[in-house]
């Protein structure tokens, strides 16, 4: 039996189930699989972490590197996120330049980021119109089974909760010394929905994502508020309404997951 066939087999399943308020895993349409996340997994990043949605896995690392400030904002830092989907992870991902896939993932979690004033990147300066730090999160996906989205956005938070900043002598990094920890203002976090025929569940596993007719993700802080909405995954759409639900959950459930892995 071909892949293709199989996952027509396995999308009738799950609207079937979806119809009738149920889900392959039997989790409810607001809940989210298990999370787990680990610590400290690089020696060499100034932050790093793995965090695991299920079965789904993505590791990110920040980097600080001094750099030049962009001409219109001599007095600030920034960021620059980026995500490599590894083969490893998913037979559907390829190697070589970035897929739209890929783009689509780094952006969002970065504009989640970004947008949300979780760093002040006035922070980031060292010498104004001169030098200042450009945080790098790096992350790569190890394992696929559904919802990167909020997958990435868990792994890149942790690594900048814990993030030090390098001792600089001069204008040159000293190796294993810091000067201190990376400051925080909020904690952004990304909750992602599927649309599946006129029901939304939280946190698509693989073959949610498979059968979905639409995708949404909200980036939401401790403050209620939103730093990013992005939608796709399909030519279907969502209900003011069922934003308007979606936004509340996601707010609910990001504060149980702060409350728990972020203190």
């Amino acid at each position: 039996m071909s892949e293709s066939v199989i996952w027509d087999v396995k999308n009738e399943k799950v609207r079937e189930l979806i119809k009738e308020g149920k889900r392959l895993d039997g989790r409810k349409a607001d809940e989210y699989r298990p999370i787990e996340i680990q610590l400290g997994i690089s020696e060499n990043a100034e932050g790093s972490a793995i965090a695991k949605i299920g079965k789904s896995q993505v590791v990110a690392g920040v980097k600080l590197m001094p750099g030049t400030p962009y001409p219109d904002s001599p007095g600030e830092g920034t960021i620059s996120v980026g995500i490599e989907l590894l083969q490893m992870a998913s037979p559907s991902f390829e190697s070589g330049p970035p897929k739209a896939e890929a783009i689509e993932l780094s952006r969002v979690v970065d504009r989640g980021i970004r947008e949300s004033k979780c760093i002040d990147f006035k922070d980031l300066c060292i010498r104004e119109g001169e030098l200042v730090w450009i945080a790098f999160i790096d992350m790569y996906a190890l394992n696929h089974d559904g919802n990167l989205f909020d997958t990435a956005s868990i792994a890149a938070l942790a690594a900048l909760a814990h993030t030090k900043i390098p001792k600089l002598d001069g204008d040159k990094i000293v190796k294993g010394e810091y000067s201190g920890k990376l400051k925080l203002a909020r904690k952004p976090l990304l909750c992602t929905f599927a649309k599946i025929g006129n029901n939304v569940v939280l946190d698509p596993g693989l073959a949610e994502e498979h059968a979905l007719d639409a995708r949404f993700s909200v980036a939401t802080t401790e403050d209620g508020y939103l730093s990013a909405f992005q939608k796709g995954g399909g030519a279907g759409g969502f209900t003011k309404q069922e934003i308007s639900d979606s936004i509340d959950i996601a707010m609910k459930n990001a504060k149980e997951i702060r409350k728990k892995h972020f203190g």
